[in-house]
């Protein structure tokens, strides 16, 4: 089952207060970003967040899963409490690297 862009839409709401949201189209599911930097990855209408050290604190009592094949385990973040999937959002943000540009071939 895919993600409906209407669930990308409710994810990308849900964290507005994060800074500049936008979200990408990848593999059939969706990447969301802040600030030009992924900071979610939504498959399966769930939002899978990296298991890293500066949302740790957040995720606590957080279920984790694994959103694709051959994917390391990830958070899974309750996008339906705001507030915290605000918070993780600008945690990721900041220890998150822009993309490297694609070389031109």
């Amino acid at each position: 089952m895919a993600t409906d862009k209407e669930f990308i839409e409710y994810v990308c709401e849900q964290i507005r207060g994060a800074g500049d949201v936008t979200y990408k189209k990848m593999f059939g599911e969706y990447m969301a970003y802040v600030n030009l930097k992924p900071v979610l990855l939504v498959c399966d209408n769930t939002v899978f967040v990296k298991q890293v050290d500066a949302i740790k604190e957040f995720m606590t009592d957080a279920e984790t899963g694994i959103p694709y094949k051959g994917a390391k385990e990830h958070y899974i973040l309750d996008i339906d409490d705001s507030e915290l999937s605000e918070k993780v959002a600008i945690a990721l943000e900041r220890v998150t690297p822009l993309p490297k540009p694609k070389k031109k071939k």
